[in-house]
């Protein structure tokens, strides 16, 4: 693949990282049986998870170190997004508890997903790696 048309991984991670938070926010829209909508939910995301690092190690041909990184950040931003859209939703529905606790949410969704997604992440590549090697 030629370097000038190589995607920008950021901008992949971005795009994902919204999906992620765009499924997580419209499957909990859903009153009726929510707890089937978020399983749903959850499903959907691991799929999206499965296809980043299918297409960094077997499309971009990214080490697996990289590849778990730019997952990571993909997972992070959908973190980041999913605390957003409940910060702005607590401005609509007064929570019953401080709306200080969104604010946290803020930084610590982000490094709450961001961080296992990297170490599973770096587990898979490592195994895909192992198990195919390059040439």
């Amino acid at each position: 693949m030629d370097i000038a048309r190589r995607p920008s991984w950021f901008g992949i991670a971005v795009l994902v990282g919204i999906v992620y938070g765009a499924v997580g926010v419209l499957l909990a829209l859903p009153s009726d049986h929510a707890h089937l909508w978020r399983l749903v939910a959850w499903a959907i995301s691991a799929a999206i998870y499965c296809l980043q690092i299918g297409y960094e190690h077997f499309r971009l041909r990214n080490s697996f170190l990289a590849s778990s990184f730019h997952v990571a950040v993909a997972a992070a931003i959908g973190g980041f997004t999913l605390a957003m859209a409940a910060f702005v939703h607590s401005f609509l529905i007064l929570p019953p508890y401080p709306r200080s606790r969104f604010h946290l949410a803020l930084v610590v969704w982000p490094i709450l997903t961001g961080v296992p997604a990297f170490l599973v992440g770096l587990v898979i590549t490592g195994v895909l790696t192992w198990l195919m090697p390059r040439r």
